[in-house]
């Protein structure tokens, strides 16, 4: 069966197939990034924070979406970026911006892999309570560490050089918006890559069925170990993307609500696919913004319906139940 599958992802068809469907997805996103410029130019500052919150939800996606593992405690791989990058800069002195995106990006995976050793160790609810302790620990470390991460008060000062020497990360947001689109670009890409590569296909076999995957001589730990890292990289990126745009890192960037959120995000938008994890942020963050403006003591309530409406009637979140009629429409005969 391996080896079938290796013969499949090597067809030049297949390939030519990935490579066509990952140039669309960047396109997309350039595209997207092109109009909120032009459509929001005086909230660049939430659109940014939209891309970084993105990465964390495909992260999460990656882990939930395509392995099966249940997390309410990723915030914790995010928070290790934003941390990781501007502890990086302000006791450090490294702030070129893509030094400390791959900073952040280490330290996500570090925190990956610490995470993803404890909560592996359990399956189903108690894999959920593990994620919570996860997550909370993170936050008690990174509140008692004051002397390197300023504890409740937050890391402030931090201040990234200009992008390749010319373009400032100043208040209006502008750089730092079009590096978010850029990094969101590069990362959407080598997860299309990811997802379908025999690693990916590995990894939605370990959901499906563990049992079959270690009667193919694989080990579904191990899979899933690695996909943890990986995905610890991604909310790296994104939480560091977050330090050099807001320049401070506080409490909040490991907080369980972020968390939380950012599951009921990739449910919104559709688990297991990289579109859906976009869409799901982007439509709750705005929507959230939306409301929270028009109506600040009930939006709530309004999001709430929205998420009840959203399972009830759209069980695979808006990208896949549109992926999905779309589907039965193709074939529909004429």
């Amino acid at each position: 069966m391996v080896a079938s599958l290796d013969r499949t992802i090597a067809t030049p068809s297949f390939t030519r197939r990935m490579a066509d469907r990952g140039v669309i997805g960047v396109l997309a996103i350039l595209v997207a990034g092109l109009a909120g410029y032009l459509l929001m130019p005086n909230n660049l500052a939430l659109l940014t924070q939209m891309i970084a919150v993105a990465m964390l939800v495909l992260s999460i996606d990656l882990v939930t979406g395509y392995c099966g593992v249940a997390t309410l405690g990723h915030a914790a791989l995010f928070g290790a970026g934003a941390y990781g990058a501007g502890i990086a800069a302000v006791h450090f002195g490294i702030t070129d911006p893509v030094a400390m995106t791959a900073v952040g990006l280490l330290a996500g995976a570090a925190a990956g892999l610490v995470s993803g050793f404890v909560i592996l160790r359990a399956h189903g609810l108690a894999q959920l309570v593990l994620s919570i302790a996860v997550i909370h620990l993170f936050h008690e470390a990174a509140n008692k560490a004051s002397g390197w991460t300023g504890g409740s008060d937050g890391l402030s000062a931090i201040t990234p050089d200009a992008f390749f020497g010319a373009f400032e990360f100043d208040l209006w947001g502008v750089t730092a918006y079009a590096y978010g689109v850029i990094l969101l670009a590069v990362v959407f890409l080598a997860l299309q890559i990811l997802v379908r590569s025999p690693f990916g296909m590995l990894a939605r076999g370990v959901r499906q069925d563990q049992i079959r995957i270690a009667a193919m001589g694989a080990s579904s730990h191990s899979v899933l170990l690695r996909m943890y890292v990986i995905s610890g990289a991604v909310a790296g990126v994104g939480g560091a993307l977050s330090a050099i745009s807001t320049q401070v890192v506080g409490l909040d960037s490991l907080s369980f609500t972020l968390s939380a959120e950012a599951l009921v995000m990739l449910v919104l938008g559709g688990t297991g696919s990289l579109y859906g994890a976009m869409i799901g942020t982007v439509v709750f963050m705005l929507f959230e913004d939306t409301l929270s403006a028009a109506n600040p003591f009930h939006w709530l309530t309004i999001v709430g319906a929205l998420l009840i409406a959203v399972v009830l009637f759209a069980p695979k979140g808006l990208y896949g139940s549109a992926a999905a009629f779309a589907g039965r429409v193709r074939r529909r005969p004429a």
